[in-house]
């Protein structure tokens, strides 16, 4: 009897156990339940080109809230097709808790302004479904976090920062998470209520029309959570282009605490092309070095730099064996066509040499790993154009040595502001113009003596060559 007894508590205390082990569920999928009464959470979906530079950013930036310390659990709404593995990256090695959900419709996207790559930002809404917390900062993944920002969980049921004098901005806001708002809000989404841009944005400013009229937010010194809507100071939320112009801060109001990049798609501060043609790209990436690194992108960059440095040998010892080509000396329409074709591939190959590998290299590496082998890349390249075509030297690398400069012009620190950098970049461009065209009429001229002599034939014995052939001397 005893033993039974035992054996029945044995069982009751593994079902409780169980029970309650189960975590909560949203959209259907379980998620953990957090250990903190307060988040910060993020959002992750499948579907644009850029999936992987997104879920890059969104690693930065939680390991940099790890490094300031944040009071706060790290929570990352991710849909059902986020891969597993990266899934698993989040929650074991950047310590966030991923919560699993349906993508939610967006009923705006026929509308004639509908950007795609917005169709499953709807998926922020369920931030308000984070019903384990008392208060969420949800976040966009290109923020910039300059120090802890956890006084913002004092703030009210909704608060959020005017980067636009009219329209508040939905890359930082704070919430109360509430069941109530979350299922009236899908109801929203089922009726259409009016968005005046389709996404996210739109669609959340329509919701709470009525935040410019309320008071600005101040932290309380006694840690007491506000109730009610506020508007956040602008230094929770400061705008790059501000930077651009002044190339300095100058936001009065509120702390400087979280910078937004929400500017052009492809000049996000992750991209290694978008320093130094926008200054605040190496700040985003020195947050990049000192939490995530770059282990991810080195084997590629090693690849890479042996490739480019063996072109770079083999055309330097190839050099008299890659330019033989052969045809008849008559003047003949064929001949000409041939000539016509041998100086726009010579021409196309020197483009090509530029561009090829500004798309092979991967894109969040760091900017100076990035235009390194960039400019080793389209030297090693432009070495097969000058090689094939007989080509000096000088002309040819006169666009190498023009981005060169204009890297040089952008990054120099000491503007006084942003506007007299693009007069000295715009002067830069106004001046190298004539060097360029004088490369490219010499570039023509060489291709045109080559030819006409000849420069392309094969060496052949006078023996052996064909009536009408030439050989090369």
């Amino acid at each position: 009897m005893g033993k039974l007894k035992l054996l029945i508590s044995i069982l009751i205390l593994a079902l409780t156990t169980v029970v309650a082990g189960v975590p909560a569920t949203i959209g259907g999928v379980p998620a953990s339940k957090g250990v903190h009464r307060n988040a910060y959470a993020t959002m992750m979906y499948m579907g644009t080109p850029r999936d992987y530079e997104f879920y890059v950013a969104t690693r930065v930036m939680l390991r940099s809230l790890s490094r300031l310390g944040v009071d706060a659990d790290l929570v990352v709404i991710a849909s059902l097709d986020v891969p597993l593995h990266w899934v698993r990256t989040l929650e074991q090695e950047d310590g966030a808790k991923v919560v699993r959900v349906e993508n939610l419709n967006n009923p705006y996207k026929g509308q004639s302004n509908f950007n795609l790559r917005f169709k499953l930002t709807m998926n922020k809404l369920y931030a308000w479904s984070l019903t384990d917390y008392e208060r969420v900062v949800m976040l966009d993944a290109d923020n910039l976090f300059l120090q802890k920002t956890d006084e913002l969980f004092q703030c009210g049921q909704f608060c959020a920062v005017f980067i636009n004098p009219c329209i508040f901005h939905t890359g930082l806001f704070v919430l109360q998470p509430s069941t109530i708002v979350f299922k009236d809000m899908l109801h929203q989404l089922k009726v259409g209520m009016d968005n005046a841009d389709g996404a996210d944005q739109g669609f959340i400013g329509a919701y709470f029309p009525d935040l410019l009229d309320q008071p600005m937010f101040h932290p309380s010194l006694n840690g007491t959570k506000l109730q009610g809507n506020y508007r956040l100071p602008l230094g929770y939320q400061m705008d790059a282009s501000y930077y651009y112009l002044r190339l300095h801060w100058s936001v009065p109001c509120g702390p400087n605490s979280v910078i937004t990049f929400p500017g052009a798609p492809w000049l996000k501060p992750w991209y290694w092309w978008s320093w130094p043609v926008l200054p605040l790209g190496i700040q985003w990436h020195e947050q990049r070095r000192q939490t995530l690194g770059y282990d991810a992108e080195r084997p590629l960059v090693l690849i890479q730099t042996v490739l480019y440095l063996g072109i770079i040998v083999m055309t330097r010892v190839a050099r008299p064996n890659l330019s033989k080509l052969c045809y008849r000396r008559e003047n003949t329409k064929s001949i000409f066509l041939i000539r016509t074709g041998l100086k726009l591939i010579a021409i196309w190959s020197i483009l090509a040499a530029y561009i090829i590998p500004f798309f092979l290299i991967p894109h969040t590496v760091h900017p100076l790993i990035g235009w390194g082998l960039y400019l080793l890349g389209s030297f090693a390249l432009s070495c097969i154009a000058m090689t094939t075509f007989l080509l000096p030297m000088l002309p040819v690398l006169v666009p190498w040595l023009g981005i060169f400069g204009v890297l040089l012009v952008m990054a120099y620190p000491w503007y006084s502001d942003g506007i007299v950098r693009a007069l000295a970049v715009f002067a830069y461009a106004f001046c190298a113009s004539p060097v360029a065209w004088t490369a490219l009429v010499k570039i023509m001229s060489c291709l045109n003596v080559s030819l006409e002599r000849e420069g392309f034939l094969p060496r052949l014995s006078e023996s052996a060559a064909p009536a009408g052939f030439n050989k090369l001397y």
